[in-house]
């Protein structure tokens, strides 16, 4: 495959109004949308919504999906999303390993593979590493940008990464920029709990959950009324340090009794009846604080062994508890989806508008 590292140029995207189309068009899928469509359920004037499909024509984004039949007046003409026209790169950075992936604009996995990494290698070594298999999975055509996932504290807003726990010489790293300038790409930097829930809730029904994610730490994503809450410093979701055992071990945070640090003893010592018990008890307290409406359970240490998870967690909380869809790589696609969801206006991940009659 040719590979490049030139960014996309789509002038067509850079609108609110052309959002909304774009986002009933991925929607479609396939079998397409009518311009009288996308005007009833946009609130667009016809007229208005014929300039952007045609600008979104232009810009290649958007084809001809057939005919539907006639009910007494013209046929109408049925569009769809190019998904090929622009693509998102994903990059999950956790403690150990690397791993990278391509979305097309319809959202759908193009490529994926994993690698080792050392977080602690230093920032050098890592986005050394990084930006080489970033442009291994470049397309030929337009890239949008690429979404960074990472174990935090970190500032989402600023790109600047914090005391990474375990890592606390990633502090005041500007990664975003750095590794940005390395590519020439635009590059937005995120949780990983944070980007695995924004991909969750963009296929959800508009509800409010918390993804926990155990792996080589413990965190959760919160999604609160269909939106992504990051807190005013991107400090919420660092549930992994709630202390529930005052005289507990010592967390690689520097407190003590952290439920990261108990189930993850728990976790290598093959204890997972009192991993999942230590979990379910936080799991409870983040209910009861936010009135959630479920919790969702993702990472490696959860999908390596699910079942006693799903009950163990389930067994303490009053609201279902499942095992999180999205695959292996549910962190690195929620980081594509970093740069996708704007493009359709769903940056926040709200809940979708009434239609409008």
């Amino acid at each position: 495959m040719n590979r490049t590292t030139g960014g996309a140029n789509l002038p067509a995207l850079r609108s609110h109004n052309a959002a909304l189309v774009l986002d009933l068009l991925r929607t479609a899928g396939e079998d397409g949308i009518s311009r009288l469509e996308l005007a009833e359920r946009t609130g667009l004037t016809p007229q208005a919504v014929s300039k952007i499909t045609a600008r979104l024509r232009e810009a290649g984004l958007v084809a001809d999906a057939g005919r539907r039949a006639s009910t007494g007046g013209k046929p109408s003409t049925l569009l769809r999303l190019v998904p090929s026209a622009g693509h998102a790169v994903g990059l999950h950075l956790d403690r150990d390993e690397l791993t990278t992936v391509l979305l097309d604009m319809a959202g759908t996995l193009v490529e994926a593979h994993t690698v080792p990494l050392d977080l602690g290698a230093g920032s050098d070594a890592v986005l050394e590493t990084a930006a080489a298999e970033i442009k291994a999975v470049l397309p030929a055509g337009s890239v949008l940008g690429v979404g960074v996932a990472m174990p935090g504290p970190l500032d989402h807003a600023a790109g600047v990464t914090h005391r990474v726990t375990g890592f606390p010489e990633w502090d005041g790293f500007p990664l975003r920029d750095a590794l940005g300038a390395r590519l020439g790409l635009p590059v937005v930097l995120d949780k990983d709990t944070n980007a695995a829930a924004l991909g969750l809730a963009l296929r959800g029904p508009g509800d409010s959950f918390a993804y926990l994610h155990l792996g080589t730490g413990l965190g959760a994503g919160l999604v609160l009324g269909g939106a992504l809450y990051r807190g005013a410093r991107t400090g919420a979701g660092e549930f992994g340090h709630q202390v529930i055992q005052l005289d507990g071990p010592k967390c690689n945070c520097g407190g003590r009794g952290c439920i990261e640090a108990l189930c993850l003893a728990a976790v290598g010592s093959g204890d997972l009846e009192r991993a999942a018990s230590v979990l379910g008890t936080g799991a409870a307290n983040l209910v009861e604080l936010l009135d959630i409406d479920r919790v969702l359970l993702g990472g490696r240490a959860v999908v390596a062994a699910a079942e006693p998870f799903v009950r163990g967690v389930g067994g303490r909380v009053r609201i279902p508890v499942t095992l999180a869809g999205g695959g292996a790589h549910i962190v690195a696609e929620g980081a594509a989806q970093l740069v996708l969801a704007p493009v359709f206006g769903r940056a926040e991940v709200t809940p979708p508008a009434p239609k409008i009659r």
